[in-house]
């Protein structure tokens, strides 16, 4: 087993289905790098998005300092109604910790954000946080449905086509628009 950490190089892609309230709900998950080199790629990412994770390195205060301008580009390039996780990485490395859980809840707490530690090294709250954020999503996608009248267990909605009527072909066909007599 190899301890490394890998960055992400661009962005990453995997889908993932859980189960909320009885229904199946699949997700797209597009992980995308934090370093400065790919933030012009990034963003292209953000339209359409409906969640998401910020992740910061809880042994590096610097990854924290950077969260504050991750979350104003969400907010500025994505619907109002995303739902957005806080996530504080490697908390199992306890003796080298640089930001204080407090301190990234209170932060969360006025970005109006979920907030949770993980560690992925323990598998620890890893799987939590992606089924907590999903969660989420479900209740507000499903809440907007219902706001704009939408049943989300529905079938979709077609436009009618009346067959037999006058704009009918057999009907054109009948006539004698273009016999020769």
């Amino acid at each position: 087993m190899s301890l490394e950490s890998k960055s992400t190089i661009g962005v990453e892609f995997a889908t993932r289905s859980i189960h909320v309230d009885d229904k199946v709900v699949k997700a797209q998950i597009w992980d995308t790098a934090g370093q400065e080199r790919y933030r012009a790629i990034t963003s292209a990412y953000y339209r359409g998005a409906v969640g998401a994770l910020v992740v910061y390195d809880v042994t590096r205060h610097v990854t924290f300092e950077n969260v504050e301008r991750w979350m104003r580009e969400l907010k500025d390039h994505t619907d109002a109604n995303i739902v957005i996780m806080l996530v504080g990485n490697k908390a199992d490395l306890r003796h080298l910790r640089a930001v204080s859980t407090e301190d990234a809840k209170a932060f969360a707490e006025k970005e109006n954000t979920f907030f949770m530690e993980t560690s992925a090294l323990e598998s620890m709250n890893v799987e939590n946080a992606f089924t907590e954020v999903l969660t989420q999503i479900y209740h507000v996608v499903s809440k907007k449905a219902l706001d704009i009248g939408d049943d989300p267990a529905a079938p979709p909605k077609g436009q009618t086509i009346n067959v037999g009527g006058k704009d009918d072909v057999s009907a054109v066909k009948k006539s004698a628009c273009c016999s020769s007599a």
